[in-house]
């Protein structure tokens, strides 16, 4: 067996495949949610009516665009909140648990919802005008973060269950190496339900969360005791949840759907179908399970799984982010098509702070942009499409 430590060509090459996976989680996230944005409303058959037998499989664009929406737009709070908590730890030596400063970043989103500005930001990303835009969010996040609390899995701040806890904390799986230790990736997924817990209350609103971090985490660094493969991985999943949140309704809700989507993977009939047995993905534990669906379904096809994984009359835009999310780390941004990346709002941001995520434990944040990023929040990219 080659030691790595000893072997600097293994070790970049290992790097550059990390990046590759943590580029293709974030890309391929926000091209689901872009697919998915154009059909969130529209009823099943009203989308195959509209677009015809495959339903819709190109970007509707919009002044060039395909347009994300909330969904991406709190996944990259969600990396920047990270970025911006590891870069003070690191600098200052300021411990506070990162779920506070994801928090912080949250509400800095919320104020490009509702243009109130409330403190000094901690998230460069307020610096880009075009992400002041309202993009269809959800009232448990408007109204959750516009109370002046922070939920938490203890003392919840509602009983939410709704998809946009989930939707949004793939940057917790690729950000934190797992180093293959039980105890370690517990702590990666309970910051998962913690992220999610800021907005959404309910167990099903947080549990779901916990079970992507999982999901991205042990794709992107291994570690899975019981192999590689994805319905292994889902096995270490379904455990993993019932030892941290314990083996009750809510997480026994959460495996039965986790095994109903395998089930249906395996089964014939459409798709369209099979995700309406499932639900519309409104929920967490519905939207999570569409995902796992659709990534069993098409595990080295991605674009039959991102295009299944919108084309239901659902919450479309937020299923299909899920599945970028997992499937994106799956099979690295490089074999995404062309057609996901070409005219992707954000493409550049996004690859931007994927290369941060992948970045930061070796950057030393000395660097002028990173400082300007993370401890002056005065950064401002100078392309933001692609």
């Amino acid at each position: 067996m080659i030691n790595t430590a000893q072997n600097p060509n293994q070790i970049i090459s290992l790097s550059e495949d990390r990046r590759d996976k943590i580029r293709g989680s974030l890309i391929a996230g926000a091209a689901g949610d872009a697919l998915g944005y154009e059909v969130e409303f529209v009823y099943g058959k009203g989308i195959l009516q509209k677009y015809g037998e495959g339903g819709i499989t190109e970007y509707a664009l919009h002044n060039g665009l395909a347009r994300i929406s909330d969904g991406t737009q709190m996944t990259l709070y969600t990396a920047n909140g990270l970025l911006y908590g590891a870069t003070q730890a690191k600098l200052n030596g300021i411990e506070a648990p990162m779920e506070r400063y994801i928090h912080y970043a949250y509400l800095d989103w919320l104020e490009t919802q509702d243009g109130k500005k409330n403190k000094k930001p901690v998230c460069w990303l307020n610096n880009v005008g075009d992400l002041y835009s309202r993009r269809a969010p959800g009232n448990s996040c408007l109204s959750a973060l516009r109370s002046g609390r922070m939920g938490t899995v203890e003392e919840p701040i509602n009983h939410s269950k709704g998809c946009g806890g989930v939707m949004r904390v793939a940057p917790i799986g690729l950000f934190f190496k797992n180093d293959g230790e039980t105890d370690r990736i517990r702590e990666i997924m309970a910051l998962g339900g913690k992220a999610a817990a800021i907005t959404h209350g309910h167990p099903l609103g947080y549990i779901p969360a916990a079970g992507l971090v999982h999901i991205i985490s042990r794709i992107v660094y291994g570690g899975c005791k019981y192999g590689h493969l994805p319905h292994q991985i889902l096995r270490e999943c379904r455990e993993l949840l019932a030892e941290i949140y314990g083996d009750d309704i809510y997480t026994g809700r959460m495996k039965e759907l986790i095994d109903q989507a395998a089930a249906l993977a395996n089964k014939g009939g459409s798709d369209m179908d099979n995700i309406h047995a499932i639900g519309g993905g409104w929920v967490g534990e519905e939207a999570l399970a569409i995902a796992i669906y659709c990534w069993l379904r098409y595990p080295s096809d991605f674009d039959k799984a991102l295009i299944a994984s919108v084309n239901h009359g659902g919450d479309s835009d937020s299923t299909g982010a899920i599945l970028g999310n997992i499937l994106g780390a799956a099979v690295g941004y490089e074999a995404i098509g062309k057609k996901w990346k070409r005219n992707l709002e954000f493409h550049d941001l996004i690859l931007d702070l994927a290369d941060d995520l992948c970045d930061e434990s070796r950057l030393g944040h000395t660097s002028q942009v990173w400082q300007d990023k993370y401890v002056r929040h005065c950064y401002a990219p100078v392309r933001i499409h692609g």
